[in-house]
């Protein structure tokens, strides 16, 4: 069974340049960002997250809630293990798929034949799995010859497709997505949202980072609001929208 448990992680990223910022030891109340103090060697520092413990089991849908720069996105990396914590410890059960950027390890050189390896491998899949997949891969991006192209050949509606196709052909365990996928132009939507539905289902836990609360409702049942870099509540999803909105009507 997938499952993640994080206890008291923090990450912070060093400011070299910060020396003579008068904004060096601190951040003003109500701004946007993680904190800024200085770590052991008096390093400025940008405090992304701080203490965060959070306990994610299968079968949970969790939407991240908060303000530009309140550490959701670098939660999310942090669990695709992009981001080491400088402490505090993780322990991720079950495969993992990040689709924050569904065109990572993709090459421009290559055709998009080879797309579809290069980008099954980098999400995990043997090429024994990647050649199972591979013909509802092509079928699926509609794009005929133009895969024994290179995809520099390609508009940036082509390369959607291909990149899409192959994100939603895996079976994951934890889904890792920063809001939502675009799937390229209108014509292919429709198609490209039942995929879609059809994925997310398959997966064993999903986290999901987004600004738009109606995606936070549809997908997901529980919330976490963070700011400044910490879990300030997690509960219901409407519960948790509600306690954000109040929060940022006391800001104002």
């Amino acid at each position: 069974m997938a499952s993640i448990h994080l206890n008291a992680i923090s990450v912070a990223f060093p400011i070299y340049d910060a020396s003579a910022r008068s904004m060096k030891k601190s951040l003003l109340p109500g701004m946007t960002g993680g904190r800024i103090g200085a770590d052991e060697t008096q390093v400025s520092v940008v405090k992304a997250l701080e203490d965060v413990t959070l306990s994610i089991r299968h079968g949970d849908r969790i939407g991240l809630v908060g303000h530009n720069g309140a550490g959701k996105t670098t939660l999310l990396r942090v669990l695709a293990q992009i981001y080491e914590p400088g402490a505090g410890t993780v322990k991720i059960e079950g495969q993992i798929a990040p689709l924050f950027d569904i065109s990572l390890g993709m090459e421009s050189e290559a055709t998009g034949y080879e797309n579809i390896f290069l980008r099954g491998l980098f999400l995990g899949l043997s090429r024994a799995q990647i050649e199972e997949r591979l013909d509802d891969i092509a079928a699926f991006t509609e794009l005929g010859e133009f895969l024994n192209l290179p995809i520099r050949t390609y508009s940036a509606g082509m390369r959607m497709r291909l990149a899409f196709a192959v994100a939603t052909s895996i079976d994951p365990d934890i889904l890792l997505m920063d809001e939502g996928i675009g799937a390229g132009d209108a014509s292919f939507l429709e198609k490209a949202s039942k995929r879609l539905s059809e994925f997310t289902g398959r997966a064993g836990i999903i986290v999901l980072a987004s600004h738009s609360e109606a995606l936070v409702r549809t997908m997901c049942r529980t919330a976490v609001l963070m700011e400044r870099g910490r879990v300030i509540a997690v509960g219901d999803t409407e519960e948790i929208l509600q306690t954000y909105h109040q929060k940022r009507l006391q800001q104002n």
